[in-house]
């Protein structure tokens, strides 16, 4: 069955926005981990915006399930914070300094001759490599090149046209890129505005799916559900 990485990022914009410690990270993980989910994703940013540098170190004592940390690899800091914690994987992001949030994967192509040192180094140091990448199959392709293990399938593009009722259309790029990925020997994972609403749909039609990582409308949900029964419910779809 595909793993469910709950992204606390927004745990910490709530956080940080009153500079305590209310939501309690450490207490809130260990409690997502007993409702269910499979994993627990970061995604620190140079700007400390929601999850900090110290974070990272201190969820790394405490993670008992699988520990994913996201970000963008042209910064050294984020290298390093990687290194120090060797979590059970990384997930390279291409964000911009003054990004809201991710909007496009790599062009695994043209910057194939700067990825690979980089997975090449984390692979080393045990660390499973994923890589962001938009549902294009040449992208997939070069994705094989660099040496990652995985892709992480970028799914904004599918959840606006699943809402929009075009849910066949919506799903079409992400089964071929799926399909080529499983040719080549890369794991799948997929992530960005899955929700109670699509994410049925999408892990019925991608083969192999290993891993989803959903956050912002995971956090949402919970204001209204409660947080174990939403980890729950989201765990339910993807039974597929």
């Amino acid at each position: 069955m595909t793993k469910l990485s709950v992204n606390i990022n927004k745990l910490a914009t709530l956080r940080n926005s009153r500079g305590g410690n209310n939501p309690d990270l450490i207490k809130a993980v260990k409690d997502i981990e007993r409702f269910g989910c499979d994993g627990i994703t970061v995604h620190p940013r140079p700007d400390e915006r929601h999850i900090r540098y110290a974070d990272v170190y201190e969820l790394n004592k405490i993670v008992t399930t699988e520990f994913n940390i996201e970000g963008n690899c042209t910064e050294q800091s984020f290298i390093d914070l990687v290194l120090a914690n060797k979590p059970t994987q990384v997930t390279l992001v291409p964000d911009g300094h003054h990004q809201l949030t991710s909007n496009h994967g790599w062009n695994t192509i043209t910057e194939k001759d700067f990825l690979k040192p980089i997975i090449t180094l984390f692979k080393n140091a045990g660390i499973r490599t994923s890589i962001f990448v938009d549902p294009i199959v040449e992208m997939i392709e070069g994705a094989k090149d660099t040496g990652a293990d995985r892709i992480e399938l970028y799914t904004e593009a599918y959840a606006a046209q699943y809402a929009i009722g075009n849910e066949q259309q919506a799903v079409q790029p992400y089964i071929a890129t799926a399909t080529k990925a499983n040719e080549l020997g890369l794991g799948i994972n997929a992530g960005h505005d899955l929700d109670l609403t699509n994410l049925t749909y999408f892990v019925q039609h991608i083969p192999n799916l290993l891993e989803v990582s959903i956050g912002h409308s995971l956090i949402c949900d919970a204001i209204y559900l409660g947080l174990e029964n939403t980890v729950q419910l989201y765990k339910r779809c993807l039974i597929g």
